[in-house]
């Protein structure tokens, strides 16, 4: 039996999901020859030619942070640890390359535009070079009509950070006063002016672990712990296809494989409108009702990848996904299936399901007994409790146990 190395996981402030990862990994025992284990990462110095501790890292922080952001990338490149996610293509692409390439392959993503910072960022390591910079700026930068790019994208629009994250920076926007006011209030942040796809029929919002995908109903205007509701079979069969396919090319594309994908539906017409999130959304107390699939899941790609022996993929093959999408004598449908073909098999999802049958068959079972038993009850009342104010302690411990009990009840 294999030792192996750790599954080591990169956190900010997270307890909720990291305990019952832990949880299900120790219960799960060997897999196909494998001894799995979980262990939280420490930042502190190292030696770049110091051997990684790790067989997979979940990266959680490196987004964020300059430390563990290298760090992933020396570990990857030096000692061939598979991460959760690329730091590669992360840091390179962020919301607006991912628009970019997603246009090009064509997907219907909204009309959108990026605008110049209203006051450009200052860098500091070139301030002895700032009037040279302020020269540039007079004689290349040219003026333009804010009012007249916002009539061109129309309204109602959307004003988001062209990197953000977690809703931060974005506004919706109905008139061209409000479009100035809101620029001028933008400071130093690069942002993208995109056209709203009003009166959509739903908003879905699909996690992708993996070969996996779980796509959910979402209200992005209703309370954290509210926008995920529990609906089944609320997409066609041939739409909910589109949205799993829309959510894997993404990830084959850039190399990504634990991430989010918002898309909203019209008319059977799914528009994606953000799908570069290098931290998904795991809460407890959002998530509640599909949490353990999510934990469930991430163990099983875990175990996946480490027990084949899985090389994590660095460099990209963009040219297989743009020699279809360049392509005009294929309609989008079918464009779609090819790039289906193309995400499948870099996401193994045949040899992925074969693996979970053969290896994993009573992990099902160890799921539903660690999400429906005291020890996950007591992990529940914990992150509740910690979330909310202490007058909405006992309805929302009382709710997130039913939706929770729900999905354990819905097992069997």
């Amino acid at each position: 039996m294999s030792k192996g190395r750790p599954i080591g996981l990169l956190l900010g402030t997270e307890e909720d999901w990291p305990a019952a990862f832990e949880a299900l990994v120790t219960r799960l025992g060997p897999v196909a020859g494998h001894t799995l284990e979980a262990e939280r990462i420490m930042n502190e110095p190292f030696d770049l030619r110091a051997e990684a501790r790790y067989s997979l890292v979940i990266d959680r922080l490196a987004w964020w942070y300059d430390l563990p952001r290298e760090w992933l990338k020396k570990i990857s490149l030096m000692d061939d640890v598979y991460l959760l996610n690329n730091p590669f293509t992360f840091q390179a692409m962020e919301k607006h390359s991912a628009y970019v390439a997603m246009m090009r392959l064509g997907l219907k993503v909204p009309t959108t535009w990026m605008v110049p910072h209203k006051s450009p960022t200052p860098i500091a390591r070139f301030e002895y070079m700032a009037a040279k910079f302020a020269d540039v700026a007079s004689k290349y930068n040219a003026p333009f009509d804010l009012r007249e790019i916002g009539e061109r994208v129309g309204y109602p629009l959307y004003m988001k950070p062209f990197d953000g994250g977690q809703w931060v920076g974005v506004t919706r926007i109905a008139s061209a006063e409000e479009l100035q006011a809101r620029y001028d209030e933008s400071g130093e942040r690069l942002m993208h002016l995109q056209a709203a796809v009003d009166g959509f029929d739903v908003f879905v919002r699909s996690l992708s672990i993996g070969a996996e995908t779980m796509s959910m109903h979402f209200d992005p205007d209703a309370p954290m712990h509210e926008r995920y509701s529990v609906q089944h079979g609320f997409l066609t069969p041939e739409v909910g296809r589109e949205v799993v396919t829309i959510s894997r090319l993404v990830n084959a594309f850039f190399r990504w494989e634990f991430n989010s994908c918002e898309t909203l539906v019209k008319d059977d017409d799914v528009h994606p409108i953000d799908y570069a999130n290098a931290s998904p959304d795991v809460a407890l107390t959002s998530l509640h009702y599909y949490f353990p699939w999510a934990i469930k899941t991430l163990v099983k790609w875990c175990a996946f990848c480490i027990a084949t022996d899985r090389r994590m993929r660095i460099s990209q093959n963009t040219r297989e996904y743009f020699s279809i999408g360049d392509r005009d004598d294929l309609s989008y449908e079918e464009k779609l299936e090819e790039y289906r073909e193309l995400a499948d098999a870099f996401l193994q999802v045949a040899e992925y399901e074969e693996f979970c049958a053969k290896q994993l068959g009573r992990l099902d079972e160890i799921a539903v007994e660690y999400f429906g038993g005291p020890e996950f009850d007591r992990l529940l009342v914990d992150a509740v409790t910690a979330t909310f104010p202490a007058h909405e302690h006992e309805a929302m411990v009382e709710r997130h146990r039913g939706l929770v009990g729900a999905w354990v009840s819905d097992q069997g």
